[in-house]
């Protein structure tokens, strides 16, 4: 008994207490049974429904885009509170921007672009997103939001039900009813009779009858989507807490060897292939078998290749970088830096191969558009250095969004067809052959270079505006490119062309 009593007390090892990580939500959207929409937001989004009913074609690139987003713009900046942040308002602005090159440019892709463009500038004013994932998650957050909004939208009825007025909601759908009908007979009457026209035709537009139906289908879509806008900013999405969590760091030697060894490939090739990289016209002359076809089309696309998967590459390694520790930061600086200062070298050789290809073979719209998307992803691997600098990129998906919207509206400034079409007529003038059958294929910021052609190559090249450019017969329909190629071709008409040729 008493060896028993004296036995020593053995308190066992307390278990290590587990690192909480960060939990990620469980939902997309914040609770939300309160919050309605109030009266301003209705009329201003009825009435941005009414602005689209009367004046937007989808189809017919003019400055009504610019005009309508102008609309969106008020109702969820202004009539929606909390006040939108400087940052907020530039972005904002930036998509008014793009949208308005609908009204200076005629090229379609080009506008088609910048509306995609816009949309996600839009959606980054809506909801925000600092992170890649939550820029990308905030793209598509509006296509998730339509039955969250009818409800925003029915609480504000249902609120006002017991009151003696006249419920909001209904008073906007018959004044937008009301409208809608004004402008449509009002229209058709003053596309019918030219005296009724003399009198009114100041007030309602001249449309065909074959397209009230999708003039009101805008009308109402662009209704809803601006009381989806409204909502966005009044219950925004949590997308950046839907972000990867930071990865665990890995030993300096299992990301160091990698990246090493792809410094080392790196050097290789551009020592190796200095004079291949940057010899132009002297190289292709002075090797047996080589065209200007294999050294810059084929290259290139090799070259562009490389340099999107280094971008890869590097997103990869920076999630398992120990930050923390100061060898591993400045190692990653080296390693990382000099792959961005080599991959740069690589951006300046395709560049120069492309430039070489269309100055031989002519300019078409791919080649000019992947030429500025390779310039854009240069300037991409700068900001990457400038990142790395202090191994912190938190302000780099903001930054690269940015930088792309200006880049998009520098290339519209540009005015691509009409730069296909001035160095092909120049390529021609000097005595190369010219494909009038691709130049015929352009929009009318072209017609101004092709008007330089002589015949038959410009009849052949603008035969498409044989009967003329399609007029404008209201304000919202103004497209500056149009209205530049109407007079250029009303003062000299289009002649006729027997067929398509490639002429030298």
């Amino acid at each position: 008994m008493g060896d028993h009593m004296s036995a020593p007390i053995v308190i066992p090892p307390k278990a290590p207490i587990p690192v909480a990580k960060p939990k990620r939500p469980s939902r997309f959207w914040r609770p939300d049974r309160t919050s309605m929409a109030t009266r301003s937001m209705l009329v201003g989004a009825s009435g941005v429904g009414a602005l689209a009913a009367l004046i937007l074609d989808p189809g017919f690139v003019s400055i009504a885009y610019v005009i309508v987003g102008v609309g969106v713009v008020i109702v969820f900046g202004i009539l929606t509170p909390p006040r939108m942040s400087a940052t907020q308002w530039a972005a904002a602005m930036g998509m008014l921007a793009l949208l308005g090159v609908a009204a200076v440019r005629g090229a379609e892709w080009l506008v088609f672009l910048c509306v995609v463009a816009a949309w996600v500038l839009f959606t980054w004013t809506l909801i925000g997103g600092r992170t890649w994932t939550g820029i990308l998650l905030g793209m598509f957050a509006p296509w998730r939001a339509p039955h969250r909004t009818v409800n925003f939208v029915r609480r504000r009825k249902l609120a006002t039900r017991s009151a003696p007025r006249v419920p909001a909601a209904r008073v906007v759908v018959v004044s937008a009813v009301s409208i809608l009908l004004l402008l449509i007979f009002g229209s058709l009457f003053v596309s019918a009779d030219p005296e009724f026209a003399k009198i009114f035709g100041g007030f309602a537009p001249a449309i065909s009858v074959s397209n009230p139906g999708a003039r009101i289908f805008a009308g109402v879509v662009m209704a809803f989507g601006t009381l989806v806008a409204v909502y966005l900013r009044r219950r925004t999405p949590t997308v950046d807490a839907f972000a990867p969590a930071p990865a665990t760091p890995l030993p300096m030697w299992e990301w160091a060897v990698p990246l090493g060894v792809l410094n080392v490939l790196f050097l290789g090739f551009v020592a190796v292939q200095t004079k291949t990289l940057f010899g132009g016209d002297e190289h292709v002359q002075v090797t047996d078998g080589l065209t200007y076809a294999d050294y810059a089309r084929e290259g290139f696309w090799q070259l562009m290749a490389v340099t999107v998967l280094t971008l890869l590459v590097i997103a990869v390694a920076v999630r398992y970088i120990d930050r923390r520790d100061a060898g591993s930061r400045r190692l990653a600086r080296g390693l990382l830096g000099a792959l961005c200062v080599f991959s740069l070298v690589i951006v300046a050789s395709a560049v120069h191969r492309m430039w070489l290809y269309e100055n031989q073979y002519g300019f078409t719209v791919l080649r000019v558009s992947v030429f500025a998307t390779e310039l854009l992803l240069g300037f991409v691997f700068v900001l990457l250095l400038v990142a790395g600098i202090r191994m912190s990129g938190k302000w780099l998906p903001t930054a690269v969004l940015a930088t792309s919207a200006v880049a998009l509206l520098a290339f519209a400034v540009f005015n691509p067809d009409a730069y296909i079409a001035q160095k092909n007529v120049e390529r021609f003038e000097g005595g190369k052959s010219i494909d009038v059958s691709y130049l015929h294929g352009l929009s009318v910021d072209a017609v101004p270079a092709l008007d330089r052609l002589p015949e038959p190559q410009r009849s052949c090249a603008l035969s498409r505006y044989r009967f003329g450019v399609p007029g404008t017969t209201a304000p919202w329909e103004f497209n500056a490119a149009r209205e530049k190629a109407r007079d250029i071709l009303e003062a000299r008409p289009v002649g006729p062309c027997l067929q398509m040729y490639t002429v030298g």
